[in-house]
């Protein structure tokens, strides 16, 4: 499955058609992706998610079991998100290969659970940012650059970091 997918189903719900004649000035900001591994796919989510310059409000278009959308809070009155290029594209397996290969060079042994990414944009790049759920009460923190298609971080933590940290 790629990006571009699931840009093409958005567009053609009458719903997103509205919206886009609505909202002249929206465009899209960032996307958000869940990725079960371990239920066969049963607890995936995406949304994608548009700025609207003029009035400066977020909206977030679901593309679950079915088209819903909905306005997200505001980041501050100053945020500003950076536009991410429509023609943003990349394959989910593709993603999956790259993590895979890094936890091998890594030594790490533990099976995917869950994957949860973050399609952002900055300084005019598009990454993925994501957090890997790891068996053995472990994570992975990831940021993809998508156009060189490289880590620039790439982190394991244990539940039990974060534990020790809160303690602190």
């Amino acid at each position: 499955m790629n990006f571009q997918f699931y840009l093409e189903k958005l567009n053609e719900s009458e719903e997103f058609k509205a919206f886009v004649k609505e909202m002249k000035t929206a465009y899209l900001c960032s996307g958000y992706f869940s990725i079960d591994k371990e239920e066969g796919g049963k607890d995936n989510k995406q949304s994608i998610d548009f700025y609207v310059p003029a009035t400066k409000r977020f909206f977030s278009f679901s593309l679950n079991d079915e088209m819903k959308k909905s306005e997200i809070e505001s980041f501050g009155k100053d945020f500003v998100p950076e536009e991410i290029s429509v023609k943003t594209d990349f394959d989910f397996e593709e993603i999956d290969k790259l993590i895979v290969e890094k936890m091998e060079e890594e030594k790490i042994s533990n099976k995917v659970q869950k994957i949860i990414y973050s399609l952002q944009q900055k300084d005019k790049k598009p990454f993925l940012l994501g957090t890997i759920f790891i068996s053995g009460l472990g994570l992975i923190k990831i940021v993809i650059d998508l156009k060189s298609k490289k880590f620039t971080l790439f982190e394991k933590k244990s539940l039990f970091d974060m534990f020790k940290i809160m303690k602190k």
